[in-house]
């Protein structure tokens, strides 16, 4: 556990660094400040965020969560950051049975495709251009619970779903040239290869974001 804290802030500096990094753990958004809950036992994305606002490494910084579950442990540890904007994507009849009060809350129903998340996505990119113009740096939970097969998800979304939402994400913000650091969130199942495979999803999507703007660059 406190490996895997540190390691997104390890990730956060190499992505405020070269633009782009991925965690290969992390997402434990349900830890609060005095226990753990959910499968948390500390809250990767707060500590990561308070310790790079301390020491100035970024001013203003996005925690986007598209974990199927909300993140209350995260919102509300930093419910009075303003330098530090929490959004939550999560399905509405998921856990936490009491939701926290993120700066955006977005909730979406059960059992949506991968259209109807996607187009949702695509309204909560365009909010967060006005309510965080210009963050230092974007800490995306890529949980891959909002899986159709997921066992505790609720949610439509197929292996297509996760990559066009993690592809939409990392061009938003890289094409704009805004850092983003990742964490692999919630994944659940019997098929521990097939949970395996669907976190891998936003490693592929990384390199392929790498790609092109290496492509982009050498025009």
């Amino acid at each position: 556990s406190f490996l895997a804290v540190n390691g997104i802030l390890l990730a956060a500096r190499q992505a405020i660094r070269h633009g782009l990094a991925c965690h290969a753990a992390g997402g434990t958004h349900h830890a609060h400040f005095g226990h753990g809950a959910g499968y948390c036992v500390f809250n990767d994305l707060a500590y990561a965020a308070v310790r790079l606002a301390a020491g100035e490494e970024a001013r203003s910084i996005l925690i986007l969560d598209c974990d199927v579950h909300q993140g209350d442990g995260t919102a509300r540890i930093l419910e009075n950051r303003p330098d530090i904007f929490t959004c939550s994507v999560h399905c509405r009849a998921n856990y936490p049975a009491r939701k926290a009060s993120s700066d955006l809350d977005v909730e979406v129903e059960r059992y949506i495709d991968d259209t109807g998340y996607m187009a949702i996505l695509a309204k909560t990119l365009e909010r967060l251009e006005d309510l965080v113009p210009e963050p230092d740096l974007v800490l995306y939970d890529a949980g891959v619970d909002v899986h159709a097969d997921d066992r505790l998800g609720l949610l439509g979304l197929s292996y297509d779903g996760i990559r066009a939402r993690d592809g939409a994400v990392l061009r938003h913000y890289r094409g704009r040239g805004i850092p983003v650091a990742t964490v692999i969130g919630g994944g659940y199942g019997t098929d521990l290869d097939e949970v395996a495979f669907r976190h891998s999803i936003v490693f592929r999507a990384a390199l392929g974001e790498y790609r092109r703007t290496q492509v982009l660059k050498n025009q």
